[in-house]
């Protein structure tokens, strides 16, 4: 999928520490980039509250496609699109792009399960986050 298919975007910054002793961004970091953009949208466009709130998201699934490298200096535009918003869980398909290009350097799924942050049972997407996701769906 092109850049056309994400409907958010955010820019990383690559940093020095990034790149790995072949001089391109680590493995690791691309799993990053994916958590970035999914938790800043879900703090700023849904209002989640990661330090007090009564409900948390939790990892339950990630998978990375790696396309071409990245290295530092580069900016990333993390795209980010919702495929599948259930009743407690949401899939995320994140697209990584050098800034400006058109083709993806990575693209990955991302799955969330929200759970109450007591107990880490499955509860409801709270009706901001779900009201946020439902702007990305595609």
């Amino acid at each position: 999928m092109d850049r056309s298919g994400y409907p958010h975007f955010l820019a990383i910054g690559t940093r020095w520490k990034d790149n790995d002793v072949y001089g391109h961004v680590n493995n690791v970091e691309y799993y990053s980039f994916f958590d970035t953009v999914i938790n800043d949208f879900l703090i700023r466009a849904g209002e989640l509250d990661i330090h007090g709130g009564d409900v948390i998201g939790l990892c339950v699934e990630s998978q990375c496609t790696f396309r071409q490298s990245l290295a530092f200096p580069d900016s990333v535009d993390a795209g980010l699109r919702v495929s599948k918003l259930g009743n407690s869980s949401v899939h995320y398909e994140i697209g990584l792009f050098r800034s400006g290009a058109s083709d993806p350097a990575a693209t990955g799924r991302f799955v969330h399960v929200f759970v109450s942050r007591t107990d880490r049972r499955p509860v409801p997407v709270p009706p901001a986050i779900r009201t946020a996701l439902e702007g990305i769906t595609g």
